[in-house]
């Protein structure tokens, strides 16, 4: 049996890379043009924080020709990273839908708030509910299009280590 990869996991682990890339670059273009995150929008960007690099990492192992199983155990990572950011992102969806309650950091009620000058803290926090979407891009909240996203990139990482066996 070959201990090296076929070019399929380098190019897996290449096109998780550009999407989750691409994902985390639109993610602070709506930011930047005037639509901020809320808690779990910024829990969710954790996978990508983690993933782009790991699946560039991924890809470059693969291509110097590292042993099978150091990619693939990158592979398998990034497919558990973004298939627990599917669930995350699943978890916010129904925050937003008011299927269950989210956290309190951003869907609780004042009585939850610290003490002190009340009408200073509200002049200087301003708290972005997740229980509030405030884009929709074809009919889906960001949350929505993240299931989404994470999930069609957990499948290409599983894809990608699991047919390179």
């Amino acid at each position: 049996m070959n201990r090296y990869l076929p070019q399929s996991a380098a190019a897996g682990a290449l096109t998780v890379a550009a999407i989750a890339f691409a994902t985390i670059a639109g993610a602070w273009i709506f930011q930047d043009l005037g639509y901020p995150p809320c808690d779990l929008c910024y829990e969710q960007r954790y996978a990508y924080y983690v993933g782009v690099p790991l699946a560039a990492l991924a890809f470059a192992v693969a291509k110097a020709g590292a042993p099978r199983t150091i990619v693939i155990a990158g592979l398998i990572a990034l497919a558990l990273i973004f298939a627990a950011n599917a669930i995350l992102a699943g978890y916010h969806s129904g925050v937003e839908a008011g299927l269950w309650p989210g956290p309190t950091a951003c869907t609780g009620s004042l009585a939850d708030q610290p003490k002190g000058n009340l009408l200073e803290q509200l002049q200087t926090i301003k708290v972005v509910r997740c229980d509030a979407v405030s884009l929709r891009v074809f009919g889906l909240s960001l949350a929505n299009w993240n299931i989404l996203i994470s999930a069609a990139l957990a499948a290409l990482a599983a894809r990608a280590a699991f047919s390179s066996r």
